[in-house]
């Protein structure tokens, strides 16, 4: 069966389609549905399928857009991050204990979504807890990469960006605290935007069974996710703004325009590896051919500057941030034995995988030591952003590396250009703008040899989202986006 002309056409464009009365919202639905039924025994991107609900959202849609109404994202289709409360639907985060929970209500980004006219298909694969780049657990099993199948698609959004990919909607939902958003996009070839911390509420994205309660999660975020840069604004003005039940009773969000409209215009900082942790010879020359195009369109490049944070510092301050947020739902077993060997380090020991270790056993007065720090690393940050618009850096060192479901992280190994890399060390990437709680938008930049893709992350001022998109949408208008799949040639 030919794929329809609408399979992967952006939101934007459908959109567009949809006010002409090209396509109906019950076409696109459908088109998504048939593309699930096609190709998802193979990627197994969609976990939770919501079919029924859809087309009947659709048919709404449908006479809405007869009625002459007009929203952000009426009629078109799109897929949720499992770990979204959708009243009706299950929500487990991969977790085996909870796979009989049902949501009760909506979140409020699926209640903002859907306000906005658009149709859930279902939800989509993560690894248990979201703790993983790679998509599995025992519920629903494994999701593939597109691209390849035998590779990760990315995680903990990684069901999200398969999705995309394979043409399942023009738009995802997913959430970010070790670049679960920006990895998926890089391993998947789509795009996915981290939101400045706490821009866009979260309540209802939350771990069963606990309660949706409206409340700060350190360091995470939730965020949009699409095939084009264009259409990741489209889902960031949906979601974002305070949460009614607390922050919105006083306050409403007004974000400033993008610094600039024109590619000429705008300041760039490149950075394409670090000692830290290296990137392979394809992530550095794509950076770097990135950089060459974007200086004969007028762009101002560096390559280097002293105003950029230190990357060693930085990330070791981050592993240890990262770690004390997370132990809170460790077993009281596993912790413990991870304070008895974080007691053990010597001082002199300051690898990203000790500092972890540390994060585990974190006191609450060294975690307000630590907050200190990262108060200093936003400060240096803003210094940065009076010189520079944005910084380009890598998201992940390698594209995407075949399954590797052995238990423990801290075990297992990535291969940059062929010298052995702690895995869990791939978080100092994705850190870069997760620590100081700054927006960055995740684009491919095109493909490895072997026909994985590849991209980098814009990074932008603390608040200035719109300018970070923006800059993504000018590369993608000028140099090219998403390609899709080629097994999806059908």
């Amino acid at each position: 069966m030919a794929k329809s002309e609408w399979s992967f056409k952006s939101a934007v464009e459908l959109s567009a389609a949809l006010a002409a009365k090209k396509v109906s919202a019950v076409e696109l639905t459908q088109d998504a549905i048939d593309r699930i039924e096609r190709h998802d025994g193979k990627i197994n991107a969609i976990c939770v399928r919501d079919f029924g609900r859809a087309l009947d959202a659709a048919r709404a849609a449908d006479a809405a857009l007869a009625r002459g109404e007009r929203k952000p994202l009426l009629g078109l289709p799109m897929t949720v991050k499992e770990s979204y409360n959708i009243a009706g639907l299950p929500t487990t985060w991969g977790n085996p204990a909870h796979k009989d929970f049902i949501a009760r209500e909506d979140s409020l980004p699926v209640t903002r979504v859907k306000e906005a006219g658009t149709i859930v298909l279902g939800k989509t694969n993560v690894p248990l807890a979201l703790a993983d780049w790679q998509s599995y657990n025992d519920i629903y099993g494994t999701t593939n990469n597109p691209y390849d199948l035998g590779r990760t698609p990315g995680g903990s959004s990684g069901g999200s960006s398969a999705a995309l990919a394979a043409g399942y909607g023009p738009l995802s939902l997913g959430s970010d605290i070790g670049g679960s958003l920006r990895v998926p996009a890089f391993h998947c070839g789509v795009c996915a935007h981290k939101p400045t911390f706490d821009l866009l509420p979260s309540r209802g994205h939350t771990p069963p069974p606990a309660p949706p309660l409206a409340y700060e999660r350190d360091l995470a975020v939730v965020g949009p996710m699409a095939r084009s840069a264009g259409d990741l604004s489209l889902l960031l003005d949906v979601m974002a703004g305070p949460d009614p039940l607390d922050n919105g009773k006083a306050y409403r969000l007004e974000l400033p325009a993008p610094r600039h409209s024109s590619l000429k215009d705008f300041r760039v900082l490149v950075v394409d590896t670090d000692p830290v942790l290296p990137t392979d010879a394809v992530v550095r020359g794509s950076i770097n051919t990135l950089a060459d195009n974007l200086a004969k369109a007028g762009v101002r490049i560096e390559r280097n500057s002293p105003l950029l944070p230190d990357f060693a510092a930085s990330s070791r301050l981050y592993m240890r941030m990262l770690l004390s947020f997370l132990a809170a739902s460790f077993t009281p077993e596993f912790y413990a034995g991870a304070v008895a060997a974080a007691s053990t380090l010597p001082a002199s020991n300051n690898s990203l995988q000790a500092e972890r270790l540390r994060g585990i056993a974190l006191s609450h007065r060294d975690w307000l030591i630590a907050r200190g720090g990262r108060t200093r690393l936003r400060a240096q940050w803003h210094e940065l952003f009076k010189t520079f618009d944005a910084v380009i850096c890598p998201i992940m060192p390698t594209p995407a590396y075949p399954h590797d479901h052995s238990e423990n992280q801290e075990q297992r190994r990535i291969k940059i250009d062929d010298k052995e890399h702690v895995y869990t060390d791939q978080l100092a990437w994705p850190g870069i703008a997760t620590l100081p709680g700054l927006p960055s938008t995740a684009i491919p930049t095109g493909f490895a040899p072997d026909g994985l893709p590849v991209g980098v992350q814009i990074v932008g001022p603390w608040l200035e989202d719109r300018t970070p998109l923006k800059l993504a949408e000018l590369i993608e208008r000028e140099f090219g986006g998403f390609v899709p799949p080629k097994m999806f040639d059908d």
